[in-house]
């Protein structure tokens, strides 16, 4: 007991050492700015002491949302030289300066947790109210510029986007994408504050800053590089979280009466279909889509378990998910890996391609307790507990030793803490 009071401390004084007045950053120098998924998780962790800083921390992220309703997955709020690639890469002349990118929609999930949750109803209900027109207008350009087919699945343009930026599941895709020519000089600042074998290698690197060259020159025309993006994939880190996101703005309709409720179920409609043609019967879990190929990526990896947390799978899908994670946990002492600990590509120090993050764990947890296995959900929750009591707040875990790697001190991880605890 004394020991989780001490990390309570800790979570608490972290997220208050990385407050830069109305935003959290994920971890100092690192990540020195404010990232779209990252304000989402560490909303719900100021939410557990402090819920006037919590709603302030997702009126700072709208600060950058486009006139399109676009909202990046970074907001450089302000200066800060210990981050590449910083605004002037980006090319994006607006206020605050954003990057031309987005990254899991997790937002309307947040708002109705912290509505649900809040001490101070009248508050939470106001703050929900300001913030529900700018979510809507954030899902539309999703549905209008990701998918205007109505496909059901949402067309990601970099692996940034996905949140897991060197997933194995990204491996040929990427590959296909020649690295420019004349892609300007730069120096990465990552490997300058975390060991290079935590990070991704130079050669995905050199794709990732050539991607962000097709979007300067197509003048971030969603339409335009739907068609012409080297890199097209469906992500079911997106897919799944939108979905859920899309069901909790339907709620959000409801609740506040806005009267959107038949848009979103449609959208809800198509993406129910969407995420489900992504099954896998053979492997028993759902793979992510190459978009130029139209073929599966066939390597699991942590998000194959969303389908769970967005609420579209069938009760013998997650009959078949759950042994499937049962098989992972056999070679892991923790869960849940980002990797399948038994693909060849399974690199349990390197960034997306193997480690443990608390913020996976909990949407696959809140998945399996929905879906009526609670122990597993369980284990996961003491997993993640005992991976910050062994190793502190670290960005991401070795799924095997426990080791924490990546940034230390940081935001979501701590957030978490104060969620589970």
């Amino acid at each position: 007991m004394q020991i989780q009071e001490s990390l309570e401390q800790e979570a608490r004084r972290i997220l208050r050492a990385n407050d830069r007045g109305g935003f959290t950053i994920p971890t100092a120098g690192l990540y020195p700015f404010q990232w779209l998924w990252d304000a989402g998780f560490t909303a719900l962790g100021w939410m557990q002491f402090d819920e006037q800083r919590a709603w302030a921390e997702l009126e700072s992220l709208f600060l950058g949302q486009w006139e399109n309703g676009m909202l990046p997955h970074i907001v450089f709020h302000r200066p800060e030289p210990t981050y590449f690639p910083g605004p002037e890469r980006w090319g994006v002349t607006r206020t605050p300066p954003t990057s031309a990118i987005t990254q899991p929609p997790v937002v309307a999930s947040f708002v109705r947790w912290m509505l649900e949750q809040a001490q101070d109803p009248a508050q939470a209900e106001a703050k929900a109210r300001s913030l529900y027109p700018r979510i809507l207008a954030y899902h539309r350009w999703f549905k209008r510029e990701r998918d205007p087919e109505n496909t059901g699945l949402v067309t990601v343009l970099h692996p940034w986007e996905t949140g897991a930026d060197n997933s194995p599941a990204w491996d040929e895709a990427l590959a296909r994408v020649e690295v420019d020519p004349a892609l300007p000089p730069y120096t990465r600042r990552d490997t300058a504050h975390v060991d290079p074998s935590q990070r991704p290698h130079q050669a995905e690197y050199d794709r990732f800053l050539t991607l962000l060259e097709v979007y300067k020159r197509a003048g971030f025309d969603q339409l335009r590089l739907l068609r012409e993006s080297p890199f097209r994939v469906a992500s079911l880190l997106i897919d799944a979280v939108l979905h859920r996101a899309n069901r909790d703005l339907l709620w959000l309709s409801e609740r506040l009466g806005f009267g959107h409720e038949a848009e979103i179920a449609g959208w809800l409609r198509a993406s129910q279909e969407g995420i489900e043609s992504l099954w896998d019967e053979e492997a028993g879990l759902y793979f992510n889509r190459d978009l130029r190929t139209g073929e599966a990526i066939r390597v699991g990896v942590s998000a194959s378990f969303l389908p769970l947390y967005a609420g579209t799978a069938s009760p013998a899908r997650a009959l078949r998910l759950l042994r499937t994670l049962e098989d992972w946990a056999q070679q892991v002492h923790y869960l849940v890996p980002s990797t399948d600990p038994r693909s060849p590509r399974f690199e349990p120090q390197r960034y997306w391609r193997g480690p443990v993050w608390a913020v996976m764990n909990y949407l696959i947890a809140l998945g399996l307790a929905e879906y009526g296995y609670p122990q597993m959900a369980e284990r996961i929750r003491q997993d993640t507990l005992k991976l910050c009591e062994v190793a502190g707040f670290s960005e991401y875990f070795h799924p095997l030793s426990g080791q924490g790697l990546g940034g230390g001190a940081f935001s979501w991880t701590a957030a978490i803490y104060l969620v589970w605890r």
